[in-house]
C-alpha cells in the first residue's frame, strides 16, 4: 500500500472570523493523498475547491486543523522554512500559467533553481533536460507572448517540475487551453504520474479531465461529500461515473 504523502485533520477555514459576515469555507475536512496518486478535486462553483487547494499547499493557512505533507506539519514552520519546503516538495500549475512576460521561457523555468541557489551549469542542464522531455527545447529563447497556449502551459509544467517536487498542485490548469492542447497536457501529466510516480492533485470542472485520475473527490459546501476510485474499470466507465455525480448536482438545482 503506498504511503500517505499528504493528510489533513479537521481542516477548517473561516473568513472574517468573529465578524458579522463570518463565513466557513471549509468544514473539518479529513483527507489523505497517497504517494504516486493522481487525484482530482471537483465540485460546484463556490464549494471550496480552490480554498482547499490553497490550504494544503502553503498558499493559505487553515483557521483550525492540521496539514501534514510527508509527515511534516507545514504550518508550524517559519516563513523561511515554508519557502524552502515549498520549493523542494511542491510544484504549482495554474490556469493563467503565471509566466513572467519580461523573461524568456528558459528564464521562467530556471527561476526556482536560481532562488534555490543551484549552480548555473547544473541549472542549465536541468532546464534543458526538462524542456526536451516536454518537447519545448526549440522555444526556450522565446518570450511567453510569442508562444501558443499549449507551449506556455508546457513551460509552466517545466517550471513546476524542475525542482523534482513530490507533489504537483494544479488549479484548473486546462481552463485557458483549447481541447487539443488540453489533451496534450493531460497525456503529459498522466505520463509523469505513471512513469515518475509524481503525486498529482488537480482541481477541475471537466469530467473528461477527471477521468484521467485514479480518484475523484467531490467537495460541496466546504465538505467532502463523496469519493470514487477508478479501480479496475475502464477510463470510459470511470468518466460516466464522474459525469453522473456532476449531473446529479446540476439536476438538484431544478428540484
Amino acid at each position: 500500500m503506498p504511503q500517505t504523502i499528504l493528510e489533513t485533520k479537521n481542516l477548517t477555514k473561516i473568513y472574517n472570523l468573529g465578524q458579522e459576515n463570518e463565513f466557513e469555507a471549509l468544514h473539518h475536512i479529513n483527507f489523505t493523498a497517497r504517494a504516486g496518486e493522481f487525484l482530482c478535486i471537483m465540485g460546484p462553483s463556490g464549494s471550496g475547491k480552490t480554498t482547499f487547494i490553497n490550504n494544503i499547499s502553503t498558499i493559505d493557512f487553515p483557521t483550525k486543523g492540521q496539514v501534514l505533507i510527508d509527515g511534516v506539519e507545514i504550518h508550524t514552520m517559519s516563513a523561511n522554512e515554508i519557502g524552502r519546503f515549498r520549493s523542494r516538495t511542491l510544484g504549482f500549475v495554474f490556469q493563467e500559467f503565471n509566466l513572467l512576460d519580461t523573461h524568456t521561457i528558459y528564464e521562467n523555468i530556471a527561476m526556482p533553481l536560481a532562488l534555490a541557489k543551484v549552480k548555473k551549469g547544473e541549472a542549465r542542464q536541468r532546464v534543458e533536460t526538462m524542456a526536451r522531455q516536454m518537447g519545448i527545447q526549440e522555444i526556450l529563447h522565446k518570450y511567453p507572448r510569442e508562444c501558443s497556449g499549449g507551449q506556455r502551459q508546457r513551460g509552466a509544467i517545466c517550471r513546476a517540475l524542475v525542482m523534482n517536487p513530490k507533489i504537483i498542485i494544479a488549479d484548473e490548469p486546462t481552463g485557458n487551453l483549447d481541447r487539443r492542447s488540453a489533451n496534450e497536457f493531460l497525456e503529459l501529466v498522466d505520463r509523469l504520474n505513471k512513469e515518475q510516480a509524481v503525486t498529482i492533485i488537480m482541481v477541475t470542472h471537466d469530467p473528461l479531465i477527471a477521468s484521467y485520475s485514479s480518484r475523484m473527490v467531490y467537495i460541496k459546501d466546504g465538505m467532502i461529500e463523496q469519493t470514487i476510485e477508478k479501480g479496475h474499470v475502464s477510463q470510459k466507465e470511470y468518466f460516466w461515473k464522474i459525469t453522473e455525480i456532476n449531473a446529479s448536482e446540476s439536476n438538484n438545482m431544478f428540484v
